[in-house]
């Protein structure tokens, strides 16, 4: 877990701001093609990425042999808030980098966020996987399956029930890796929302996407990093996400640990 100053002096360094930047243009990026997008020596760009994921400013996931590197926004978004109407100057220098930060024009395909919660990876296992937690923390949502890989998942809520043969678990791990594809929202399960017709139909023209939790150990806590990814660059999937995931990660840090969720309002 890191504080205010360490990722204040994270983003002090040009060179470093520029390898967000380009992380921010394209997600997943291994190191040798950082070097060459940004002409800068293999050691040097390293270090900065060492710097950058101590404050959390990088997410790092492993794909085979093969490091892949993230933006992650999440302490930006954090000190945004709590700097906003305090120190201006340095607040409205935040929040342009905020913005962004969350801008979907730039050809992204995924949207990643890293945060730390005090329980442990198997409480956080039971909190992504089983109805009676995300209903709590998801907007009343319910996600019914077997986590098995392959296996169909039908999603609960307002009274209504999403059946989607198309959205499966994909890995199942416990308590380390859970994926599975996202749903392609339906007019009757928009409705649940609040959703308008035209807001859907849109939706319903963009590619499925999926969703990854990676959970790991990290000393009294655990680190969950949420991978979205396969998503149309600039659609509108992305730009949802880009605003729900930090609600619903919030409510479900909030949740494991104080036992309630964050107060709706």
């Amino acid at each position: 877990m890191t504080g205010d100053d360490e990722v204040f002096r994270a983003l002090a360094d040009p060179s470093r701001r520029r390898l967000l930047d380009s992380l921010n243009t394209k997600a997943g990026q291994n190191l040798s093609e950082l070097c060459a997008g940004l002409d800068m020596a293999r050691q040097s760009v390293s270090k900065h990425l060492a710097l950058l994921e101590a404050a959390n400013l990088v997410t790092t996931v492993w794909r085979g042999r093969e490091k892949l590197h993230y933006l992650n926004a999440a302490p930006i978004n954090d000190i945004a808030e709590r700097w906003i109407g305090s120190f201006r100057e340095r607040a409205e220098a935040l929040a342009d980098l905020k913005r962004a930060l969350e801008d979907t024009s730039v050809d992204k395909t995924a949207f990643v966020y890293t945060t730390y919660i005090k329980t442990t990876p198997e409480r956080l296992w039971q909190a992504l996987t089983e109805p009676a937690f995300t209903k709590r923390y998801w907007g009343g949502l319910e996600i019914e399956t077997d986590w098995k890989p392959g296996s169909a998942i039908t999603l609960h809520h307002g009274g209504a029930a999403l059946i989607d043969p198309e959205q499966r678990v994909l890995e199942a791990d416990p308590p380390r890796r859970l994926s599975y594809t996202w749903n392609k929202m339906t007019p009757e399960w928009a409705a649940t929302w609040g959703l308008d017709a035209d807001f859907v139909a849109r939706l319903q023209r963009e590619p499925r996407s999926k969703v990854t939790f990676e959970i790991e150990p990290a000393g009294g806590a655990v680190k969950l990093t949420v991978i979205h990814d396969d998503l149309e660059p600039g659609g509108l999937t992305l730009e949802s996400i880009s605003g729900g995931w930090p609600i619903v990660l919030s409510n479900l840090k909030s949740l494991l640990e104080t036992g309630e969720p964050l107060p709706q309002g």
